[in-house]
């Protein structure tokens, strides 16, 4: 029998895995974040079916899911309100038990330069997955790219450097990351957790970067 978090992961894994392959060979077609999420939604939802094991069990899933925590600022929404990309979770009839997991998105394509405030809108969604411990069990950070700027890019401004998740870089838990422009795109941004970022790197099409998170669980 699976553990909770076990077939969490395995689920999203091999969603992901699907999800990458398929748009990388021209099998199913991404113009923006809309259709990235409604693609990886599917994929989710046949894989996490084929994981239902237990009598009366039941997957689910939902999209822009509303969260909200009171006394907790989302740097996004900039309110005490969020929402959750894609939410999924195993419901066990008998028992009421839920596993879930919340999973945040970001693509950007070269085309549409949106810099850097495309590297800040990474990290706050990294703090909104954190928050996310009172619904979720475990969380993933997932972007997408054709741009080698987030991925390899040689240097960043010293302005903005600290928004930072090329391949092979490390966030440690605690750093505060700020932007130092005269009029900054949004305010210091400080994680619970520490990150590696790896990303799945291709010659041609889309790069993919595959963040888990463990959900902060408030006292």
């Amino acid at each position: 029998m699976f553990s909770s978090e076990n077939r969490l992961v395995r689920v999203f894994d091999l969603a992901y895995e699907c999800l990458r392959q398929k748009i990388n060979s021209g099998r199913i077609k991404i113009e923006n974040e809309a259709s990235l999420q409604l693609q990886f939604a599917s994929i989710l939802k046949s894989v996490g079916e084929l994981f239902e094991v237990e009598q009366g069990e039941h997957f689910s899933i939902e999209l822009e899911k509303p969260f909200s925590l009171e006394g907790q600022l989302f740097g996004k929404s900039g309110s005490e309100k969020a929402k959750i990309d894609i939410y999924f979770y195993y419901t066990n009839a008998a028992t009421k038990i839920r596993q879930s997991c919340a999973v945040e998105l970001k693509f950007f394509k070269k085309k549409n330069q949106r810099e850097p405030n495309n590297r800040y809108d990474v990290f706050a969604d990294l703090h909104n997955l954190e928050q996310y411990g009172p619904i979720s069990d475990l969380c993933f950070m997932v972007v997408a790219t054709d741009h080698s700027h987030y991925v390899s890019w040689p240097e960043y401004s010293k302005d903005t450097e600290d928004f930072d998740f090329r391949d092979g870089r490390t966030y440690t838990s605690g750093t505060v990351v700020t932007y130092r422009t005269t009029k900054p795109y949004g305010k210091p941004i400080t994680l619970y957790g520490s990150y590696d970022f790896n990303w799945d790197k291709v010659s041609q099409g889309f790069h993919f970067l595959r963040i888990p998170v463990i959900p902060h669980k408030r006292q």
